[in-house]
């Protein structure tokens, strides 16, 4: 499985994408907030095209404010529109919160009751 990390653009955010055949994994890390939302979306937008299923795993994500629930969600979007499944997996306690809170958290499928490890 080849790994493309992706450099840290702005502080308080880093992404670790690994692509295989039938999916993208993004491992993220740090903060997701308004200082790298607009990053966030950006670097995750561009590889909707190229995956049938692109899973977000943010275990590593700390703190998500509003931005950062907006990026998301705009990731959702353009992930049906271009008929990929966009999943999040290993949600921190407070990511589950605020999804719950936002009525979001049905929306994700694969984030239910427990955190889902991916190999």
């Amino acid at each position: 499985m080849p790994a493309n990390p992706v450099g840290e653009s702005t502080p308080g955010m880093k992404l670790l994408i690994n692509t295989r055949e039938d999916s993208t994994l993004v491992v993220c890390a740090g903060r997701l907030t308004a200082e790298v939302a607009a990053m966030f979306k950006s670097e995750i937008k561009d590889l909707i095209p190229r995956a049938n299923c692109l899973v977000l795993d943010l275990s590593n994500v700390s703190y998500m404010d509003s931005s950062g629930l907006g990026a998301v969600v705009g990731l959702y979007v353009s992930a049906r529109a271009a008929h990929c499944k966009l999943e999040l997996i290993n949600l921190s306690r407070r990511v589950r919160e605020l999804l719950g809170v936002t009525k979001l958290l049905s929306v994700f499928e694969t984030c239910g009751e427990f955190p889902i490890r991916m190999p």
